[in-house]
């Protein structure tokens, strides 16, 4: 093992995690963003509604993200009337083609995530909802969103953590992440083992990062990790006597 070579792998990739981590967390976070309605229009019993958003899914779900990102970045930018238009601007760019295709093939996986933690939740929490006088969306903000993410976090993980190593994908498109400088150095130091396993250890990484905050945020999501509203006794009783003599002045 070249030690000259894997110090300089150190130097020069841990450059590159910026835009991994960049078109990660931004598709990520459009995909959240967008799934949230089409979950809602996934799990509708009007099939005019729900058929669209099936098709979509089955679609992006059902090809390989490289098929996509291709398709947009070089298929895309052959249309006439793109070329002369605005959508030219972005389309010619590596990044916003694979900023797109990520967020369109993460959207489809986290719609059929989120769907499935639409339709896990009891019924019988949102009919508690209605009982109290809450509208449609007030329900839906206060009690169906954060039992959905309860539910659904440890899957949402999973597709955080694939989305990470599938944004290695854009360096085929000429964008120089983790992968794409990996493959620089390796054609200028034909040390590929050197190059890969520093590349591996910063995905590596990144990914115990996501399965810690995931770890983080699903203690806290636990009912019995909000902190206790129980009082004292002594405290009780002293409030119930203050407010059985404000009641009995005239």
């Amino acid at each position: 093992m070249n030690l000259d070579v894997t110090l300089e792998a150190f130097r020069m990739l841990p450059v590159g995690l910026v835009l991994t981590l960049g078109l990660t967390v931004a598709s990520l976070a459009a995909g959240f963003a967008l799934s949230i309605p089409l979950a809602l229009m996934r799990t509708s019993a009007t099939r005019c509604v729900s058929a669209p958003v099936l098709a979509y899914t089955y679609v992006f779900r059902g090809t390989p993200l490289l098929v996509q990102l291709f398709l947009i970045y070089y298929g895309i930018g052959q249309i006439d009337l793109v070329r002369h238009s605005f959508l030219w601007s972005v389309f010619r760019e590596p990044f916003w083609c694979a900023l797109i295709a990520f967020t369109l093939n993460t959207t489809a996986h986290t719609t059929e995530v989120f769907r499935g933690g639409f339709m896990a939740i009891p019924k019988g929490q949102v009919e508690a909802a209605r009982s109290l006088g809450l509208s449609r969306m007030h329900t839906l903000r206060l009690v169906t969103f954060p039992l959905m993410i309860r539910i659904v976090l440890p899957a949402y993980t999973n597709e955080a953590i694939g989305m990470l190593k599938a944004s290695s994908l854009a360096s085929t498109i000429t964008l120089l992440e983790v992968t794409g400088l990996a493959r620089q150095l390796v054609s200028a130091t034909f040390a590929p083992y050197e190059v890969f396993v520093v590349a591996g250890i910063l995905y590596l990484s990144s990914t115990l990062c996501i399965a810690w905050l995931s770890r983080c945020l699903e203690v806290q999501l636990k009912p019995s990790a909000r902190p206790s509203t129980t009082r004292p006794a002594a405290a009780a009783k002293k409030d119930e006597a203050a407010v059985g003599g404000h009641l009995a002045r005239p």
